[in-house]
């Protein structure tokens, strides 16, 4: 069956199935979302499904915002456990059309240190305009709360003196990187080229 989402849910799962390739997820940690601001939704990878085994039509449908946000628009599965995450970045980031989050291994090692990535070459200041931030510590109450949309809250509040679009990548203090880019394709080559310079930057340490 046809759906006004078509475009959109092809975009999600063919980006969520090159994370493997990539080498940005271990198991299933992590996912991509896209966004269609005009129809005001995003499109997610549903919780649990093997990226080798993700099809278009498993991709849900989540409203963006207004009083309905984060209500299933259309799909039969339940979104990640990170969706909240992405609406949060997807409405704060008006420019931005796809979040890539994952636990690859370099870059969520900084943020489980707590320490931003360190621009120390060219190949990071090539991509990057200085390192790469870190949020504080989420409060005790932030944690045992809403602590998907609270992951979100503190990564815009990170940004408060930052450009989202100069600095498209995060690290979220104690649990792993935030990319992001005009399509699912760009957040892709943004999340991949944080890891590299995060594994550069462990080496160089």
């Amino acid at each position: 069956m046809m759906s006004e989402f078509d475009d959109i849910r092809r975009e999600c799962s063919d980006a969520n199935r090159r994370l493997p390739g990539l080498g940005l997820v271990d198991l299933t940690f992590g996912n991509v979302s896209v966004a269609d601001r005009e129809k005001d939704v995003i499109a997610i990878k549903p919780s649990g499904i093997p990226y080798d085994a993700l099809r278009p039509e498993d991709i849900v449908i989540v409203r963006l915002s207004g009083s309905a946000s984060g209500a299933v628009v259309e799909g039969s599965l339940r979104p990640s456990s990170d969706t909240s995450t992405h609406r949060r970045l997807l409405q704060a980031f008006p420019r931005a059309r796809a979040v890539v989050h994952t636990h690859s291994r370099n870059a969520t090692a900084f943020a489980q240190a707590g320490r931003s990535v360190p621009c120390l070459g060219t190949t990071h200041a090539d991509f990057f305009h200085g390192e790469i931030p870190i949020t504080r510590a989420m409060t005790p109450a932030e944690v045992n709360g809403e602590y998907e949309w609270q992951s979100g809250e503190v990564i815009v509040e990170r940004f408060a003196d930052l450009d989202f679009q100069a600095n498209r990548a995060v690290l979220l203090r104690g649990h792993g990187p935030f990319a992001w880019g005009a399509s699912g394709e760009e957040a892709l080559e943004v999340a991949f080229a944080l890891e590299l310079v995060a594994e550069l930057a462990l080496k160089t340490l």
